[in-house]
């Protein structure tokens, strides 16, 4: 999908920074960037590119690098609970998607492959 720089890419990439920063810097996230790490320890960039809080738990789907979808589910109130882990391509995520999820999902990638750029 081609970025046309409009209103809604530029909200969309305001809040997936922000969703950056706090994975790697809040306190309320360190359970989730513990699982990312130590299912992928060479992890140069993570985008939360969908979050839905459910009832006991929450689920989190991120883009990993610029080539894995990662989708975890985390107990909210019992760390002992093993998270649910689904991994998947980037082409698989796509499919069925909507056309606001895949403009978040083309501006993450962007940001990815800016960030992976800026650490080599």
């Amino acid at each position: 999908m081609k970025l046309i720089g409009s209103k809604t890419e530029q909200d969309m990439r305001k809040q997936l920074v922000k969703s950056n920063k706090a994975l790697f810097n809040s306190e309320d996230n360190k359970k989730l960037l513990e699982v990312i790490r130590s299912l992928y320890p060479e992890m140069k960039v993570a985008y939360i590119i969908d979050w839905i809080p459910e009832q006991g738990e929450d689920i989190y789907k991120l883009l990993i690098n610029e080539n894995i979808i990662l989708e975890i589910e985390l107990d909210r109130f019992n760390e002992e609970i093993e998270p649910i882990i689904k991994v998947e391509s980037i082409t698989h995520y796509l499919q069925g998607l909507s056309k606001q999820k895949q403009i978040k999902l083309a501006v993450a990638l962007e940001l990815a492959k800016q960030d992976v750029k800026d650490t080599d």
